[in-house]
């Protein structure tokens, strides 16, 4: 594609290249940022290439992410990944670096990048970057193989999703023909949990409120996430767990995050579009399949009103088409 040899000519062209990815960092946008990061380093070993973000242990295994200062911004290149607004880039100055990309698979929300390329049709933003690889130039090794299969079967939570494809298949195919890696231990890492979040899995199961449209929902304050000996990041973690309730169409875990001082919402659905509703309440994501930040439980219960007028409306519909 055009595009690929657009940005393969524009990483060719940089000595330094700083690679960014979305706030509220998920396997997709890790595995993207480190695996992007090794490939550009095997084609041209002499730039200097950086992976940036907010770490998180839950991904630890993947890898290390670097620090920079502001010097570097003035003659580098700025990859961003995963992110379709600017507002949601996990780096600071993003204005001060001299060109930059945008590779995602999200729905577009705005440009704010020199290049942009965005495949609402990809499962991942790891499928894409495999795609641009075997349209480019650009040097796969066995571990960036590894990290780019770990970000597909998580986006795709392991090739179940709508997003998932036959290039999707063929991509994976060839991923693991040309590299022979060991594919069936990849999902340790990505699905291994400790025993308290098997413990909140639980507490969320027998907690969950359902209500008659078909919305389900839970808030987890900080002193029940203390209790739990979880993190604010666990509920998020394992919302795809519940995927199939017959009796629901939405879902949504709550989880109060006071060492950041703010409100995470993780939405998911079977049918109703949601990723406008939290795009209002300073989130977004695909259709369904969406995050939000808030500040306050006032706000979190205007966005659950909305997500539950949604289904309501949904089901309307669909009993009339019936």
């Amino acid at each position: 594609m055009n595009i690929y040899k657009e940005i393969y000519k524009t990483i060719k062209s940089f000595d330094k290249i700083v690679i960014a990815r979305h706030l509220g960092v998920d396997p997709d946008a890790m595995a993207s940022s480190l695996a992007l990061k090794q490939i550009i380093l095997n084609t041209f070993p002499n730039k200097k290439v950086y992976a940036v973000g907010v770490p998180t242990s839950r991904f630890k295994y993947m890898g290390t992410l670097d620090k920079i200062n502001d010097e570097i911004a003035k003659d580098a290149l700025l990859i961003v990944l995963d992110t379709p607004d600017k507002r949601r880039v996990d780096i600071e100055n993003i204005d001060n670096f001299k060109s930059s990309i945008k590779i995602d698979h999200h729905p577009f929300v705005e440009k704010f990048c020199d290049i942009e390329y965005f495949n609402e049709d990809a499962s991942s933003t790891c499928e894409i970057i495999l795609d641009m690889i075997y349209n480019t130039k650009l040097i796969l090794d066995k571990r960036s193989a590894e990290l780019l299969f770990q970000g597909i079967v998580s986006d795709t939570n392991r090739f179940t999703t709508i997003n998932t494809s036959y290039k999707t298949f063929d991509l994976v195919h060839r991923l693991i023909k040309d590299t022979n890696i060991n594919f069936t231990s990849l999902y340790d890492n990505l699905y291994m949990r400790p025993m308290s979040e098997i413990r909140l899995q639980g507490y969320i199961s027998q907690n969950l409120i359902v209500t008659e449209n078909g919305l389900a929902y839970i808030k987890l304050t900080n002193d029940i996430i203390k209790e739990l000996g979880v993190d604010s990041a666990s509920a998020g973690n394992m919302i795809n767990n519940f995927n199939y309730i017959d009796e629901v169409i939405v879902w949504a875990f709550i989880s109060e995050d006071v060492k950041n001082n703010i409100i995470k919402v993780t939405m998911r659905s079977r049918g109703p579009i949601i990723n406008t509703i939290a795009s209002k309440h300073n989130g977004g994501g695909h259709e369904r399949a969406s995050g939000a930040r808030v500040t306050t439980f006032e706000e979190v219960d205007i966005l659950l009103d909305e997500l539950d007028n949604v289904c309501k409306e949904y089901r309307s519909v669909k009993n009339e088409n019936n």
